[in-house]
C-alpha cells in the first residue's frame, strides 16, 4: 500500500522524513526504482510523463502536487481513479504573499522606480490612499480568498468574480456573464486566479481588457494559457493597460527573443507565486489517505467536468 512521490528527489527526501514521523503505517517511497509498481497504491506527481499511469495498475488515488490539474491528460487517467488536487495552507499562504507584494509594487510605483533608477531619473510619483485603489479577483476560490484576506488589512477596495455565486465578507461579489461585465470596470488592478478550463482559456484578451478602466494593471497567477499575448502587447501599447505582472507564461520558459523578456511594462517571475510546502502538504496527503481508507470524501477531489 505504498505512496510513491514521483517528482523532485530533494523534496522527496524531505517528504520521506516527515512521513516516517507522522504516518509510519503508510509505506512511502520517492525513488521509483526502489518500489515494485504493483505495490504502489497512491501516486503523488506534478506532471506525469505520457504513459506513466500504465506502469502503476493498482493505483487507488492519484494526487496532484499542485493546486491545479490542467497539467494532467484526463484521457490518460481511468475514469474510476480519483484525482485529488493539493489543498494545503502552504500554497495559499505563498499565493497571498505574492499577490499582496504585487499589488503593493503597483500601488507604490516601485516598478516605475526600477526603470527610473536605471535611467538615472529622480522623480516621485504620487500615490493615493489604499481605499482609492480597486483590486478585483477573477476567481474566488481558496487561493483568491487567502490573498483577499491579506489585502483587506491594507484597506484596498476589493471585489471578486466567479462563475457561480460566492459570498466573501467585505468583498463585492459578482458572478456569471452579466456579473463579469459589471465587475471589470471596477478593477484598477485585475488579479487572475482562475483554474484553466476550456471556458477560461484565452479569457485575458483584448475584449476583456477594453472593459477595464483605462490604465488598469493585471496580475496573472493562473496559467499562461489564460492570456492572449498579442492582445496584452496591444493593450500596453495603447495605454489601455499600464502594467502586467506575469508569474505564468505559455510556454514556460518563454523562448529567447520573446517580446515579454525586455518589455518595460511587463514584470516576469518564473512560476514562483506559490509552491507546495512539504511540512503542510504531507499532513494534507496523510489526511486524505486516511479519509480514503475510511470511505470518506477526500479534500480536493477533482470534478472531471469542472476540472477543480
Amino acid at each position: 500500500m505504498t505512496l510513491l512521490y514521483h517528482a523532485d528527489a530533494e523534496r522527496g527526501a524531505e517528504w520521506a522524513v516527515l512521513f516516517a514521523e507522522r504516518a509510519p503505517e503508510i509505506p512511502f517511497e520517492y525513488r521509483p526504482d526502489a518500489v515494485s509498481p504493483e505495490a504502489v497504491r497512491f501516486l503523488a506527481v506534478w506532471h506525469p510523463a505520457a504513459g506513466m499511469l500504465q506502469r502503476y495498475r493498482n493505483l487507488e488515488v492519484l494526487f496532484s502536487l499542485g493546486a491545479g490539474v490542467d497539467q494532467f491528460d484526463l484521457d490518460d487517467i481511468p475514469k474510476d481513479l480519483p484525482l485529488v488536487r493539493m489543498v494545503e495552507p502552504g500554497i495559499a499562504e505563498g499565493m497571498a504573499e505574492y499577490v499582496s507584494l504585487s499589488v503593493m509594487l503597483l500601488h507604490r510605483h516601485f516598478l516605475d522606480y526600477v526603470g527610473q533608477q536605471r535611467a538615472e531619473v529622480w522623480k516621485l510619483k504620487r500615490f493615493y490612499p489604499t481605499s482609492c485603489l480597486r483590486v478585483g479577483f477573477l476567481g474566488a476560490g481558496m487561493l483568491a480568498q487567502a490573498a483577499i484576506a491579506k489585502l483587506q488589512a491594507f484597506g484596498f477596495t476589493l471585489s471578486a468574480w466567479s462563475r457561480s455565486e460566492k459570498k466573501i465578507e467585505g468583498v463585492t461579489s459578482y458572478h456569471g456573464e452579466d456579473g463579469l461585465n459589471a465587475f471589470l470596470p471596477q478593477c484598477d488592478i485585475l488579479v487572475c486566479l482562475l483554474p484553466l478550463t476550456p471556458e477560461t482559456r484565452g479569457m485575458l484578451d483584448g475584449a476583456l481588457f477594453s472593459k477595464l478602466p483605462k490604465g488598469a494593471a493585471i496580475i496573472n497567477c493562473g496559467r499562461g494559457q489564460h492570456l492572449a499575448q498579442s492582445d496584452l502587447l496591444d493593450a500596453l501599447a495603447s495605454g489601455q493597460l499600464s502594467r502586467a505582472i506575469l508569474d505564468v507564461t505559455d510556454p514556460e520558459p518563454l523562448p529567447p527573443g520573446h517580446p515579454f523578456w525586455h518589455h518595460e511594462k511587463i514584470f516576469l517571475t518564473p512560476h514562483t507565486a506559490s509552491m507546495t510546502q512539504p511540512h503542510t502538504a504531507v499532513d494534507t496527503v496523510i489526511d486524505n489517505i486516511r479519509r480514503h481508507r475510511a470511505g470518506k470524501t477526500m479534500v480536493g477531489l477533482v470534478d472531471r467536468h469542472s476540472l477543480y
